[in-house]
């Protein structure tokens, strides 16, 4: 298995923290974060959980001694998806949570996802507070005042059944249609509660790497060219559909009963589209990044509703979410937030209303995906050398100054038949190109144009 560039130091933005375990990520970190997500809580009761990679329980273990060490009372709910984490925190009488987790990195990363007693992450604003703890002297509580760390499993029953009880999914209609499923949880957090809601659901359930071993088979991250093999096993088995989770479970792919990628960018349209169905006309509202397909515009303007952008990041949805009151959001990686159940990207919840949809729909899943508008996403990336990032996407935004351009999340340029959108990383010298149009091929002719662009704008150093 290949493994990514590893970056010399921690990667810390909104989302948290992340690292390769042993070298960036180490125990130390995870004290340092606890000491200070314990101060910023109040020292009052913090829940935490783990995707399942194999390292997981050592820092988890850390995790709970440090925080109760700070007079913190610790519910570790063990292997479980980070929106169970999310979940816990919002139901229970904790102040916050925080889920041990990389997301879909290579199995020898892992990290910290911050989330506050709303049971969402951590916004700007927070972290620059918790932020500011980090090099404060550990202030540890006295004998007779430590927290009490106690593992209690409700909270993944409760998930499953906040779940299905979403108000516009029949279960007993699911149950009845006996839906043949192939589920791929990578042998991590999905595994111990994905194949069980199946079950509920009346599904037949046919398992790939549904094992807690935390030691990935295949690269975890959901694209397809890391699923060939489900893939196949979707067309052998003859099933209607396969699910596949990334490691913490917050991010949904589908496979038709074709083999083929449903496409990551179109669990959040379809969802849309069904969502929208089922609420009034006047309440249609719904939340996506910048980055996320225009086909969720398109299935909004149909149906009579309208659909807000934000910057990419779950949190930054889930703001825009409720400052415009949406009754769905997420973003084009597969994520599904439905207020009903809770402001978190949840798979759980995707399944769900996939489910529910296909049945409806009464076709199969390839239809159901020709039946929605049909555009095309590339995604590219500029190495800059010794260019200047801003510099570089000032330059691009005068040459497109013609069009609808958005400086919210680096720079989004919204023509009339596509769009282009260039974010620049916190830890590379790149700019990351998305660009989408009706057909493929023009996807990847605008961002080309980009790149050769940025190519032209004369030696390093100059730009």
């Amino acid at each position: 298995m290949s493994k990514t560039p590893r970056p010399s130091s921690l990667i810390v933005s909104i989302s948290g923290l992340r690292g390769v375990v042993g070298e960036s990520l180490t125990p130390d970190t995870v004290l340092k974060y606890a000491n200070a997500f314990a101060k910023f809580s109040g020292r009052k009761k913090i829940v935490i959980g783990r995707d399942g990679r194999y390292h997981g329980q050592m820092l988890a273990e850390v995790l709970a001694g440090t925080l109760a060490a700070n007079g913190c009372d610790v519910v570790d709910i063990g292997v479980c998806p980070t929106p169970t984490v999310q979940l816990a925190a919002e139901h229970s009488d904790a102040v916050g949570g925080i889920a041990v987790t990389a997301s879909h990195n290579p199995m020898e990363w892992n990290g910290l996802k911050f989330i506050n007693s709303d049971g969402v992450f951590l916004d700007g604003a927070e972290n620059q507070k918790m932020w500011k703890l980090l090099d404060a002297e550990a202030e540890y509580a006295p004998f007779g005042s430590t927290g009490k760390i106690v593992h209690d499993d409700f909270f993944l029953r409760d998930h499953i059944r906040r779940v299905l009880a979403i108000k516009s999914v029949d279960v007993e209609a699911i149950r009845r249609r006996h839906f043949r499923v192939v589920v791929d949880c990578v042998n991590a957090g999905g595994a111990v509660v994905v194949p069980e809601l199946l079950n509920e659901l009346g599904c037949d359930v046919i398992r790939m790497n549904c094992e807690t071993t935390g030691r990935f088979p295949r690269k975890p991250e959901p694209i397809p060219e890391n699923l060939k093999e489900v893939m196949e096993r979707v067309k052998l088995e003859k099933a209607d559909l396969g699910i596949v989770v990334d490691p913490d479970v917050d991010r949904l792919v589908l496979i038709t009963e074709k083999g083929e990628p449903f496409g990551e960018e179109y669990t959040i349209a379809q969802a849309v589209k069904f969502i929208f169905s089922k609420t009034p006309v006047e309440k249609r509202v719904a939340a996506v990044n910048l980055s996320t397909t225009r086909a969720v515009d398109v299935v909004a303007k149909s149906l009579g509703g309208k659909v807000h952008r934000s910057p990419v990041g779950e949190i930054n949805v889930v703001k825009k979410m409720k400052k415009v009151g949406a009754v769905i959001g997420g973003e084009g990686s597969g994520g599904v937030i439905l207020p009903e159940v809770h402001y978190g990207r949840d798979a759980l919840v995707g399944i769900v209303i996939t489910l529910q949809h296909l049945l409806e729909f009464g076709g199969t899943l390839s239809g159901l995906k020709a039946s929605m508008p049909q555009f095309e996403i590339v995604k590219m990336r500029i190495d800059l050398g010794k260019k200047n990032a801003d510099k570089v996407i000032e330059a691009i935004r005068k040459t497109y100054s013609k069009f609808d351009t958005n400086s919210d999340d680096g720079l989004k340029i919204d023509a009339p038949d596509y769009w282009i959108h260039l974010r620049k990383s916190n830890t590379e010298p790149i700019i990351r190109v998305i660009a989408e149009a009706a057909s493929r091929k023009d996807a990847e002719a605008r961002a080309t144009e980009v790149v050769r662009l940025v190519e032209k704008l004369g030696r390093p150093g100059r730009s």
